[in-house]
């Protein structure tokens, strides 16, 4: 009876630390994806976005979000195809991304997209065209000099949780 007490403690305790690790990695993954602000003053005419994207040396990978900040009554955000964009064309658009004047989309697949405002906005420069890669590249294995890197740090600490969920699971168990 004192036995079946044990296992089902340990079982609790296994399944906590299951849990717990695996809560663990759902915030690294998470925390991965990245929210860009469209533009350093936001969503305005006579910006040039494509300087912005050069001297702010942006990446955007599947996953992330772009936040278009303006002015809801005198702008939008359209998500065109490349030819209207070319051609400030907002006839036809495949969305419309404008809801409240500080508006969120996210970047769900590798491609480019092409955003831009209507009623001859456009033609002022509010207009952007971004490239989503894949997936965000994989950083180099720490040398030895970089041990205190914060992906080390991370990692460290996840290797450690594990041990000791799996030490406690064995003591609750065993003992």
């Amino acid at each position: 009876m004192e036995n079946s007490g044990r296992t089902t403690i340990g079982k609790t305790v296994l399944s906590m630390a299951i849990t717990a690790v695996t809560v663990m990695m759902i915030v690294e993954c998470a925390a991965a994806e990245q929210l860009h602000k469209v533009g350093s003053r936001g969503w305005i005419p006579n910006y040039n976005y494509t300087d912005w994207l050069s001297q702010s040396h942006e990446h955007f990978y599947v996953g992330d979000w772009l936040l278009f900040v303006f002015d809801k009554h005198s702008y939008n955000v359209l998500e065109v195809n490349e030819t209207n964009y070319e051609n400030c064309n907002d006839q036809g658009f495949i969305k419309n991304i404008t809801r409240g004047g500080r508006d969120v989309v996210q970047l769900t697949e590798a491609r480019p997209y092409y955003f831009l405002s209507s009623g001859g906005y456009c033609w002022n420069g509010m207009k952007v065209a971004i490239n989503v890669e894949d997936f965000a590249p994989t950083p180099a294995p720490a040398s030895s000099t970089e041990n205190g890197s914060p992906s080390n740090i991370v990692s460290t600490q996840m290797i450690i949780l594990i041990a000791f969920c799996v030490a406690l699971a064995w003591l609750v168990l065993f003992l």
